[in-house]
């Protein structure tokens, strides 16, 4: 089986939706050296910065929120999306404040990764957010926001018995075992 190159070309991308989160496209892309297409419907999204906030007792801190897509309360990292033109650092500094109050005075970038790259460009880059301090939290008018330490040991009973499940927080978590 003949695999395509890293020489595949986009020959086409016609934007179908936008909205204020992403954009989705219908492109199509060919390998010149082979003549082999693709024709995929993508969302395009500007990425995304994940903070893995640890205290002085190595305990991490977690945020619960219902997310509609998934149609439930979940426990997780706290993350939020790259403005335009900002750097993942950048939104990782200005997400852990809005969404926890915390600063951190020493950030570590852990990991950068697709979300779902069968259909899905967001890149994700997760940061170790350590020397916090505490403050007001701003979410947005649209979240609610539940903050809670856990030790490592508590947030794998939770991965083992799926009260957490999204990528994110898996990822980070592993990053950081």
């Amino acid at each position: 089986m003949n695999q395509p190159k890293d020489t595949m070309k986009i020959v086409s991308s016609r934007e179908v939706y936008k909205c204020s989160l992403f954009r989705v496209t219908e492109d199509r892309a060919v390998d010149p050296k082979s003549g082999f297409v693709i024709n995929r419907s993508v969302v395009r999204h500007g990425g995304s910065a994940v903070m893995l906030a640890e205290d002085d007792k190595r305990r991490i801190l977690l945020v619960r929120q219902y997310r509609l897509p998934a149609g439930k309360l979940l426990w997780e990292l706290p993350a939020g999306r790259l403005d335009p033109g900002e750097t993942p650092l950048a939104a990782a500094r200005r997400e852990l404040k809005e969404e926890t109050g915390y600063r951190a005075r020493k950030w570590t970038r852990l990991a950068s990764f697709f979300v779902s790259p069968g259909y899905v460009g967001e890149r994700m880059t997760i940061f170790l957010a350590r020397n916090l301090t505490p403050g007001e939290a701003t979410p947005m008018d649209d979240e609610r926001i539940q903050t809670a330490w856990f030790t490592r040991a508590e947030i794998a009973a939770m991965i083992r018995t799926r009260k957490i499940e999204d990528a994110k927080t898996l990822i980070g978590y592993l990053m950081r075992a």
